[in-house]
């Protein structure tokens, strides 16, 4: 470690730089010797690096949706190409080129983090050894030998033997509690930060070998932590901790406010934006704003919770536009439909389909108990002459038993009849 770290040396001397001019601040209040100085300076340092590492850490958030995107085709490649590793490889690049993605951007707030990480090692190491380092003299050696943290000095580690430990003016137990509580809590937090994007900020409608990775990932960092915590000192404990905690809260903070698209934060979060748009009717933030466009641009390629979104606004009286605004009022609104086809909510009312009526309505001319007024015309009847001047019916054919038949009756056969014959007596 000592030879990985020195490799670093070059950005030590920055690190201990900062570290002294927080030092000086923290220790005009608890004490320049204390603990609590030495302590909040390397938390300090922690947030100073982290506010740094922020445009790094939103290149690695649209890094890996980019990642899960592009997840389907990848795994498209990997089958047509599984017998031609350099073929398949060249696939990848050129895909990777295409759509400007960059699979090492999900690493890059990591890989910022080392140096810092691997200096603040060296110096802590050099307090421990007694050696001055960067911009840390004699006198600030010995007053950070002297910080206690719960009773562990900032240089001892889990591993250190008691004579080690008795030197730095504690005991072996008070070490190896509190290293050991610190190491928990590192692991532990590294272990909810991965289960927390694994479980709420993934999409669950695309299945991956992205996410078994993941979840992989999400046991085999904390037993890493676990494993390489017993070896670090005090101090850069406190700074890893202090960066897991960052990490966690960031990471919360961004699933709330932007999360991945067809995952259960995206749920959560656009059923809270309907709540607050349809009760104040307007998107009020630049962020939530972003989000409607971006829904609204997708048409029929929205997800179940975009297009419950859209209706959600459409029950009530808003519609989303393309600029990411939502208007009220159906005059002025143009309502969207689940598929995003635009539909016209004003203008010229449908056109009503007659009300049918009944035999006896039919019959009497009208609605049953309506007035109809003497010179209305009527469509439902046949004709609009007088009686008079219709033709006369012709005359009825009598029947051989001398009856008349005005029509045929029910259930008979029509035209002529076949006479029956006359009975014998």
């Amino acid at each position: 470690m000592d030879t990985i770290a020195s490799l670093f040396s070059f950005i030590t001397t920055p690190v201990s730089w900062v570290i002294v001019q927080f030092h000086k601040v923290y220790g005009a209040v608890f004490g320049p010797d204390t603990g609590w100085a030495w302590g909040l300076s390397i938390v300090s340092l922690v947030i100073l690096i982290r506010i740094c590492l922020i445009p790094l850490f939103v290149k690695q958030i649209k890094a890996t949706r980019a990642m899960q995107t592009l997840q389907p085709e990848m795994k498209k490649i990997q089958e047509r190409y599984k017998n031609d590793k350099q073929r398949q490889s060249e696939e990848m690049m050129k895909l990777y080129k295409e759509t400007g993605t960059n699979p090492l951007s999900s690493c890059l707030p990591i890989l910022a983090q080392s140096p810092f990480f691997f200096a603040l090692y060296h110096v802590l190491n050099g307090i421990a050894t007694g050696d001055t380092i960067g911009v840390i003299n004699e006198s600030l050696l010995a007053s950070a030998r002297k910080a206690h943290i719960f009773g562990a000095p900032l240089a001892a580690k889990f591993t250190d033997s008691s004579s080690t430990v008795s030197a730095l003016g504690a005991t072996l137990m008070d070490v190896r509690v509190v290293t050991a509580i610190m190491i928990v809590l590192m692991s532990a937090s590294q272990f909810f930060t991965q289960r927390q994007l694994m479980t709420k900020n993934v999409d669950t409608t695309v299945k991956t070998p992205f996410m078994q990775q993941q979840k992989m990932l999400m046991y085999v960092f904390p037993v890493m932590f676990a494993v390489f915590g017993i070896n670090f000192p005090v101090g850069v404990l406190v700074y890893w901790l202090t960066t897991n905690v960052w990490t966690m809260g960031q990471q919360m903070y961004v699933i709330r406010n932007n999360p991945t698209p067809g995952s259960k934060a995206q749920a959560a979060y656009l059923e809270r934006l309907t709540k607050h748009v349809t009760q104040h009717g307007k998107v009020r933030r630049r962020s939530e704003r972003t989000i409607v466009k971006a829904i609204v641009a997708k048409g029929r390629d929205r997800n179940e919770f975009e297009r419950k979104f859209i209706n959600g606004l459409n029950k009530a009286g808003l519609a989303a536009q393309a600029d990411g605004s939502v208007v009220k009022g159906e005059a002025q609104a143009a309502a969207q439909n689940e598929d995003g086809t635009p539909t016209a909510t004003g203008g010229a009312p449908k056109r009503q389909q007659p009300k049918r009526q009944s035999k006896s309505q039919r019959q009497s001319g009208g609605a049953a108990g309506a007035p109809k007024a003497a010179d209305e015309p009527t469509s439902l009847t046949k004709s609009d002459e007088p009686e008079d001047a219709k033709p006369a019916a012709a005359p009825a054919k009598k029947q051989p038993g001398g009856a008349t038949r005005s029509k045929a009756q029910s259930g008979q056969r029509k035209g002529p009849q076949r006479p029956k014959s006359p009975s014998k007596k």
